[in-house]
């Protein structure tokens, strides 16, 4: 069965050119052409622009650009666990964002500080009472996040309770949204009374992630009916 561009394009609710610009990208087959230029799609085409479609939404097109050359070499079990990973990745920062929301309440945020008594800290004690990496908090530093004071005797790093804190809310913040510009603006708006901005951000997340697990199980259902009709095209010829 023949099928025109526009035929497909109104059916995804795309344009003629994403169609073009998918087959540009290697992530479809090549079509063939009549003679006047221009092309021919078929069932399998399809198939191919009806899953990279669905697929987008739940995982991106960076993974569906991964994929999709897979699916083409008849790599369906390599393609799956790539989608397998992609889920597993979204549970992990569910998980995690569940934790922040978690570490975020007042009453844990105080229970927290309240255990931290020192007045100052160096860089290797705040890497082990928030848990992360010297080389993240140097990071966060040169991004303006947060500005630890230095020994005048030693010039080396130190942090005060509030600084502390500071830090928590930024590592809370981003195993949520994992993108420093967020947390730069979270940070903007927190004052050390509140961090309300922060549970909303991070409630925010949780929500996007919930419809992002819905598109990821279409996509794959759609992927699924892909991979089931290049068997049969296979098994025919």
């Amino acid at each position: 069965m023949e099928l025109r561009p526009i035929d497909i394009a109104q059916k995804l609710d795309v344009g003629t050119s994403a169609l073009r610009h998918y087959e540009e990208w290697g992530i479809v087959p090549k079509s063939k052409r009549k003679p006047n230029g221009y092309r021919i799609y078929t069932e399998e085409h399809e198939a191919y622009f009806q899953c990279i479609r669905t697929m987008y939404h739940g995982f991106g097109m960076a993974t569906v650009r991964k994929i999709m050359p897979m699916i083409q070499q008849n790599k369906f079990t390599q393609a799956l666990w790539e989608v397998n990973r992609v889920q597993a990745d979204l549970f992990q920062k569910k998980e995690q964002a569940t934790k922040a929301l978690e570490i975020l309440k007042p009453e844990n945020m105080q229970r927290f500080m309240d255990k931290r008594n020192k007045k100052w800290y160096t860089i290797g004690e705040v890497e082990k009472e928030i848990e992360v990496p010297a080389t993240t908090l140097r990071h966060w530093e040169k991004e303006g996040l947060i500005k630890p004071r230095r020994n005048p005797e030693s010039g080396y790093r130190i942090y005060n309770r509030e600084d502390i804190r500071r830090l928590l809310i930024i590592r809370t913040v981003q195993s949520s949204v994992y993108l420093l510009d967020i947390v730069r603006v979270v940070m903007g708006k927190i004052n050390q009374h509140s961090i309300s901005e922060a549970r909303k951000i991070t409630m925010e997340s949780l929500a996007y992630m919930d419809y992002q697990i819905d598109q990821q199980l279409r996509g794959a259902h759609y992927l699924y009916k892909l991979i089931e009709l290049l068997k049969k095209k296979e098994n025919d010829t």
